[in-house]
């Protein structure tokens, strides 16, 4: 008995394992485009840019590392690796480094005190890259759990009681019940007379 729900539990265990590392193959694409908005101006501008190709936005050069997509087969899943540096008189400082996602901008894109910036879609691709599949582990094999009456118990047993060795538990003495007196019939409360109902309908 013991030995069948350990291997049900193994069993079990490399089927939900194998389920979580299961990934979709992706798309890698040449072109990004992304939507810029100039929150001092108030104005939204698409823009296109070639992956490793550094474009100037307002303040901001932005250079996109990888955009990838999804196979038309899977679901939709827009993703993007950004650097953004905005120039200064001693060089310039790294003011985002990250992904983008397109399906959330609100939640995934760059925010900067003037500007804000976030993935649209990427296109041109072609190249399909298949994720390596994880190939669960192989489980180690079950040994024969036989073991006679006298070996002592291992951590993780469960053991069954031996009969007759528990002691009863001590007799509890109680006091008898008292009879409690029959409860008085309850009067309906009365309720107050209603308003009259005026008609102004006249």
């Amino acid at each position: 008995m013991n030995l069948g729900w350990t291997r049900a539990t193994l069993v079990l265990a490399s089927i939900i394992g194998s389920v979580g590392a299961a990934q979709a193959d992706r798309i890698k694409n040449p072109t990004a485009v992304f939507s810029g908005l100039d929150k001092i101006t108030g104005r939204i501008v698409s823009f296109e840019v070639k992956v490793d190709e550094t474009v100037q936005f307002g303040a901001l050069q932005m250079t996109p590392r990888v955009c990838f997509t999804k196979p038309p087969t899977e679901a939709p899943n827009t993703t993007a690796f950004i650097e953004v540096d905005e120039p200064a008189t001693e060089g310039s400082k790294r003011v985002f480094s990250g992904w983008l996602f397109a399906a959330s901008p609100g939640l995934h894109g760059m925010e900067h005190p003037v500007y804000d910036i976030w993935l649209v879609d990427c296109k041109g691709g072609t190249e399909v890259i298949a994720e390596p599949k994880e190939v669960p582990e192989e489980p180690p094999p079950i040994q024969d759990a036989a073991r006679g009456p006298n070996d002592p118990a291992r951590p993780g047993d469960i053991m069954a009681p031996a009969a007759n060795t528990a002691p009863r538990p001590p007799a509890v003495e109680t006091a008898p019940l008292q009879q409690q007196p029959a409860p008085q019939p309850r009067q309906p409360a009365r309720r107050p007379a209603a308003a009259p109902i005026i008609n102004t309908d006249r």
